[in-house]
């Protein structure tokens, strides 16, 4: 009797659907001009009503598709995703506009825009104080902001965003090689050598020339030397030594009992 009921119910909803009896939902934007409909939603982008703009954006993209309002309502809302939090939103936005419109005047902003999304100051040195351990952290997003960064100024090096996405891909990696490091030492206070090795060996390749390439090879050497791998321990320490001639890491050990890596 139940589902007949059900069945009743939504057969005369249906009735009163295509009769059109049912209430419509009043929207009161049916009538704006796209010039009006672009207008209140960067209104409330600057007063940070993103879900509302994203609300005016969308309404103006699918009635006003080829005017001159719709690019950059794409790229606003793109923006609009991000700031609400909707981050694959956001990405999707992005990455659709560079495909539909490579040739844009803005489609710079839109690469820097894209590596902002996942940038996260957190990551790095700053993170070092925040409650999440470092070994749970994902870098996958550190190195799609790095790579959207990367196209931006390789693509548009005179870009008035260019000069920021270059600091902003030095502290990326910086962050990635200390979050790699810090995962090594991780190991080591396990006693996964391998994996300590392995760790370190990836930072040196993979991020020269930043803070962390120190503590790397001070891992490696120390983990060769647990490990009884001494050809492979003097080769680190020959590299240390030449890179590092004045690491924190001789001073600590040089002149006692113990060779110095045996001191971490």
């Amino acid at each position: 009797m139940r589902s007949l009921a059900v069945s009743a119910f939504l057969f005369v909803a249906a009735l009163l659907a295509g009769c059109g009896l049912l209430p419509e939902v009043k929207d009161d934007t049916m009538g704006w001009t796209a010039n009006k409909l672009y207008a209140e939603a960067k209104q409330a982008l600057s007063e940070a009503g993103y879900e509302k703009a994203i609300g005016y954006y969308e309404k103006l993209e699918s009635r006003f598709p080829y005017g001159r309002f719709a690019q950059q309502a794409q790229i606003d809302m793109a923006y609009a995703y991000w700031k609400s939090g909707e981050r694959d939103s956001a990405v999707v936005a992005c990455e659709r506009f560079i495909k539909l419109h490579p040739n844009h005047p803005n489609v710079d902003y839109v690469y820097y825009l894209r590596g902002l999304i996942d940038f996260n100051e957190d990551l790095g040195w700053m993170g070092l104080v925040s409650q999440q351990d470092m070994t749970e952290r994902d870098p996958r997003g550190a190195r799609e902001s790095f790579e959207a960064f990367r196209e931006l100024i390789t693509r548009f090096p005179d870009s008035k965003y260019t000069p920021d996405a270059t600091l902003r891909m030095t502290y990326l990696v910086s962050a990635l090689a200390q979050l790699e490091v810090h995962v090594a030492r991780y190991y080591m206070k396990r006693g996964a050598y391998l994996a300590a090795i392995n760790r370190a060996q990836f930072t040196v390749k993979s991020y020269p020339d930043v803070p962390a390439t120190e503590e790397a090879l001070f891992i490696m050497v120390r983990a060769y030397d647990l490990l009884d791998m001494d050809d492979l321990r003097d080769d680190a320490e020959r590299v240390m030594r030449r890179n590092f001639p004045n690491s924190v890491y001789y001073a600590r050990g040089l002149d006692r009992k113990e060779p110095w890596w045996k001191l971490w």
